[in-house]
């Protein structure tokens, strides 16, 4: 099960283009649970209650973690109240979080998937969605209001953050003088 968790861990953690601790790929996995139970014959383990998966700065947290496995490829499903993730990035102060209803990660094609009221944040910058998923392979991120194949409830909408790095000792730019301020509309007015 070593293997098993860092491999779900760090496939949590690559749902940002942050880095995650170089480091923590070095340490021990420690998996904590009210309940583990290991079908060797149907290649199936399941750990119950309070789950919390720990390795260096890393912590993932979930009601119930199901790891399948075929063909030497592992296929995990993280439930919870909610699923949580957090890990310090490498060479910063900074960490990556995340949280979701449910995670799900196939090491056969590297896709991480978020399901219902999804969220990754690093630093000041956030992806909010009912749905996201991560190629690592592409790295490609995809946010949307609904699971493929299923239509998004109406009204709902992703939201991205994204916050302009600072650089040191440059001094903030002023607005053009002389042009009136946009009018922006809220999203109801929009529509």
């Amino acid at each position: 099960m070593n293997r098993a968790s860092v491999v779900f861990a760090c496939a949590l953690l690559a749902a940002t283009t942050a880095q995650a601790e170089r480091a923590d790929r070095e340490k021990e996995v420690v998996l904590l649970a009210d309940k583990g139970v290991a079908d060797d014959a149907n290649k199936t383990s399941t750990f119950e209650g309070n789950v919390i998966i720990t390795q260096g700065t890393m912590r993932v947290t979930a009601a119930k973690v199901t790891l399948r496995e075929k063909d030497n490829f592992k296929y995990y499903v993280a439930t919870g109240a909610p699923v949580t993730f957090r890990q310090k990035r490498d060479n910063t102060d900074e960490w990556v979080e995340g949280v979701a209803e449910r995670a799900e990660f196939d090491d056969r094609d590297d896709i991480l998937k978020l399901f219902n009221r999804a969220k990754v944040k690093s630093n000041q910058n956030e992806i909010t969605g009912n749905f996201i998923s991560y190629d690592m392979r592409r790295e490609v991120a995809e946010v949307t209001g609904a699971p493929p194949g299923q239509r998004a409830p109406e009204g709902t909408r992703v939201k991205v953050i994204i916050v302009p790095q600072k650089t040191p000792g440059a001094a903030p730019k002023e607005a053009p003088k002389g042009e009136p301020p946009l009018d922006l509309r809220t999203d109801k007015e929009a529509k």
